[in-house]
């Protein structure tokens, strides 16, 4: 079946760097759209970050310069390397596939940013 187990959250301080990751098993990999979402307490889920199936990448106007999506077809795996955290990107972070009208969500993993 469809899995996506994210890894690599934590707390960390203010300025400091992350880096999450999303392996994901039981589907193409390589044919769907992967992203990152997030979700802060008492909000809605939000996007983070896009990549294509060929690499195109889209971020939120929050994390422009500060975070990069990466995928790696041949391991099933996306990254998303956080630079500059800010107390403001605390969240649970959820990794997405999505493919036409199909779309899979992970359990989350949750970054804090705090001093």
């Amino acid at each position: 079946q469809v899995q996506l187990v994210e890894s690599g959250g934590g707390l960390v301080q203010p300025g400091g760097s992350l880096r999450l990751s999303c392996a994901a098993s039981g589907f193409i990999f390589s044919i769907y759209g992967m992203g990152w979402y997030r979700q802060a307490p008492g909000k809605q889920r939000e996007l983070v970050a896009t990549i294509t199936s060929v690499g195109s990448t889209n971020y939120t106007d929050s994390v422009k310069g500060r975070f990069t999506i990466s995928r790696d077809n041949a391991k099933n795996t996306v990254s998303l390397q956080m630079n500059s955290l800010k107390p403001e990107d605390t969240a649970v972070y959820y990794c997405n596939a999505a493919l036409r009208y199909k779309s899979y969500w992970g359990q989350g993993t949750q970054v804090t940013v705090s001093s």
